[in-house]
């Protein structure tokens, strides 16, 4: 997962390394790296943490509805069962 502030760690530590001579295109060389990171990224489906935070919590109360349902259902089960006996 990469969120805005790793890209900008990652760039902050590829521009840190830059000769001086080059520092005067830092803005065009921060550009196309920023571009040429987040298409990379893109392509290789990776998703930010705020994103995978919200599908985790999609998914734990998408569980916890799916267990109180498998609960209901043999709840009623039992019933059907029991009703069938008598």
């Amino acid at each position: 997962m990469v969120n805005s502030q790793t890209l900008n760690e990652l760039l902050r530590g590829i521009l840190d390394v830059l000769p001086p001579g080059m520092r005067t295109l830092q803005n065009d060389v921060e550009k196309n790296l920023r571009a040429s990171l987040n298409a990379t990224f893109a392509k290789i489906n990776l998703v930010t943490r705020e994103e995978f935070d919200v599908q985790a919590e999609v998914l734990a109360r998408s569980r916890a509805k799916l267990q109180k349902l498998e609960e209901r259902v043999a709840e009623l089960e039992a019933e059907l069962l029991k009703a069938r006996e008598q």
